[in-house]
């Protein structure tokens, strides 16, 4: 059973060679899933196995026209899988990095990336009866849970829900029809804004609903939830499923796209003496490392950390993925989030320093 495994979805098939643990990775193949969808397959250029949880995410380096930018992009591919990995990516019009991955990434070139990354995954958010919401390339953590799942013949009820603007644009379409039929207890729906080209489309149409979601899932209240997709899609299933009566404690979502935070929310993660940021320079303070840095006003702990060299992991920056995720020892901050931490967390004392802001000296438990 899952929920009894500690770390059931993370398999060492090759405990020989060495964990990959950043660095370059070299393109093995490019698959071409939908018109305007790729997936790029990765292996490390020396023997090394990858080890990551399914759900969890890279961030990428590239340099393009003379322009360092970084994206972070889910593994799709199964964890089950170590000699390889895959990321899947969308293209996106007028944008910087997906356009040249389609368009100039060749079998044979060489990336760099770090990580992985990421709480999204069954690990953190454990069951054995599970919604999977996705809409678009958000399915792509989702995909790789399922597989895992495939993989190594978890017995788990999934509700694997997925919106596209059409047909033509249902990514893993055929992979996942083809899960289904392995894993009884793995139910398919996919929602389409507009069948067109399919005229014996025999799915919903139109976009989640109330109605559509009471006949898919009639048991959603006591299922875990876990949704990734566009910010909008995200913010209607999360209006959707709590309204339906699903508790808090049941949902857990991710963004695909960390360069668009979904409707960032503003809290003091501790109660705080006074009302907003340090007007001054204040002191942050690591208890296990005992390395200490100045923060300036106004500026993240992240921030200042980077700024004096001080180690502190980090993907997003905009406060979604929890990589940051700290125990505060004492101080009072000023957080920013966009979901990547729960209340629950925030009331035990943790803050995600990417997006937290100093009011006072703080220290944290690094």
């Amino acid at each position: 059973m899952l929920a009894a495994a500690p770390h059931p979805v993370s398999v060492a098939l090759a405990p020989d060679r060495p964990v990959w643990g950043g660095g370059t990775l070299v393109c093995r193949a490019i698959i071409e899933e939908t018109h305007d969808v790729k997936t790029f397959v990765f292996a490390a250029p020396s023997p090394a196995r990858f080890s990551f949880l399914p759900g969890q995410f890279l961030t990428f380096a590239f340099d393009i026209v003379g322009r360092s930018v970084e994206r972070c992009y889910t593994i799709s591919s199964p964890s089950t899988v170590d000699a390889t990995l895959s990321i899947t990516v969308k293209r996106v019009p007028n944008g910087v990095v997906s356009p040249w991955l389609h368009d100039r990434l060749r079998v044979g070139d060489r990336l760099r990336a770090r990580g992985p990354d990421g709480q999204f995954t069954p690990v953190e958010h454990r069951s054995d009866r599970y919604l999977f919401l996705s809409g678009g390339s958000g399915i792509t953590p989702l995909a790789s849970i399922t597989r895992t799942f495939a993989d190594l013949g978890e017995d788990c009820d999934i509700l694997f829900v997925h919106a596209a603007r059409t047909p033509r644009d249902i990514i893993f379409r055929d992979d996942l029809a083809r899960l289904a039929r392995h894993l009884p207890r793995l139910r398919l729906s996919t929602i389409v804004e507009d069948p067109v080209g399919e005229p014996g489309w025999a799915g919903f149409v139109g976009r989640l609903d109330r109605d559509k979601l009471a006949v898919i899932a009639p048991d959603l209240a006591s299922r875990m939830v876990m949704c990734c997709g566009p910010a909008p899609f995200m913010a209607a299933a999360r209006r959707l499923v709590l309204a339906a009566g699903l508790s808090g404690d049941l949902y857990a979502e991710e963004s695909f796209d960390f360069g668009d935070a979904p409707n960032p929310i503003a809290l003091d993660a501790a109660p705080a003496s006074g009302a907003g940021t340090a007007s001054k320079i204040t002191q942050i303070r690591f208890a296990k490392s005992q390395r200490s840095f100045p923060c300036d006003p106004g500026m993240t702990i992240l921030e200042a950390a980077r700024r004096a060299g001080v180690p502190l992991p980090f993907a997003c920056s905009k406060g979604i993925c929890g990589t940051c995720k700290s125990r505060k020892l004492s101080g009072t901050v000023e957080m920013t989030h966009g979901g990547g931490i729960r209340p629950r967390e925030i009331d035990q004392g943790l803050i995600l320093p990417c997006c937290s802001r100093p009011c006072d000296d703080v220290v944290l438990d690094r």
